[in-house]
């Protein structure tokens, strides 16, 4: 039985039908305190699926009763679908007396599950916080479904040198086109140049890629170069929309023809869903 957290209701139902299973009836309430409160009062099956992006600190006090909801009930086995992993950058202390909030989270999710599976988490070795055994789920090549069919002579482009295996994933997926990814050079205190490091982007379209989009500031101003060296169009497709505050307004005043997303944040830019790729790894 596939259980719904309230962030990712749509990519439940999804996976749902993906795997032929019932979606469970959950209630979400909130206490006059303020308190979340979520419940699954019509369970009844040996496995829950329960499937929530941990998007809020609230995100992750209602996955974690949702947890113990189907244990209540009678789950002998609980399989937990975080499709994004909120703190999940957070993997190591910035400073003495720092916590690991990534681990922190981790420990909290492990204590009510029997496996964890995340959809590309910003480092994959935050997987070995759970003490239980957990596994990144790749979907990042499912973003080339959305993509125009005839884009010209294309470059897929990573925000810098780590990210460059997500370029090649959605490239390879489309099936044309080269990779490269942004270089920074930092000229005084407070000017840096960031230039793609060895393509040649003049009349080709681009596709810049990213494992998580949040304030948008530095991809921004990425298209602004792309725009400067006379690009084609240029696109932006990321696994994770967080999009905070303004970030779509300033991707499309750089000038980007469009955002696409998955489903793992659900978003107005979602136009593909990661169901088939989790329906696989939880079945494989």
């Amino acid at each position: 039985m596939i259980v719904p957290g309230s962030t990712s209701q749509a990519l439940a139902a999804d996976l749902a039908a993906e795997l032929g299973a019932e979606l469970a009836a959950v209630e979400y309430d909130r206490f006059p305190d303020g308190e979340v409160f979520a419940a699954v009062p019509e369970f009844a099956a040996d496995r829950a699926v329960v499937v929530a992006s941990t998007t809020t600190s609230d995100a992750h006090v209602e996955l974690l009763q949702l947890q113990d909801a189907v244990r209540e009930a009678g789950a002998e086995e609980v399989v937990t679908v975080l499709p994004y992993m909120g703190y999940a950058r957070q993997d190591e202390a910035f400073e003495a007396g720092h916590p690991v909030s990534a681990r922190a989270v981790a420990r909290a999710v492990a204590t009510g599950t029997d496996r964890v599976l995340t959809v590309n988490p910003h480092e994959a070795a935050v997987c070995e916080f759970f003490g239980v055994p957990a596994e990144p789920v790749d979907a990042a090549g499912r973003l080339t479904e959305p993509l125009p069919p005839d884009l010209a002579d294309p470059v897929f482009l990573a925000p810098d040198e780590g990210a460059v295996d997500i370029a090649a994933t959605v490239r390879d997926a489309y099936g044309e086109g080269t990779t490269d990814y942004f270089e920074k050079t930092r000229l005084s205190g407070d000017e840096v140049e960031i230039t793609p490091s060895d393509v040649d982007v003049a009349g080709r379209d681009v596709v810049v890629t990213d494992d998580i989009v949040a304030t948008g500031s530095t991809m921004s101003e990425s298209v602004g170069v792309l725009d400067d060296r006379a690009a084609g169009r240029v696109y932006v497709a990321t696994v994770h929309a967080v999009l905070a505050r303004d970030a779509l307004t300033k991707l499309r005043r750089a000038g980007v023809e469009a955002v696409y997303a998955t489903d793992t944040i659900e978003r107005q830019v979602s136009a593909v869903s990661v169901a088939p790729a989790l329906a696989d790894a939880i079945e494989g």
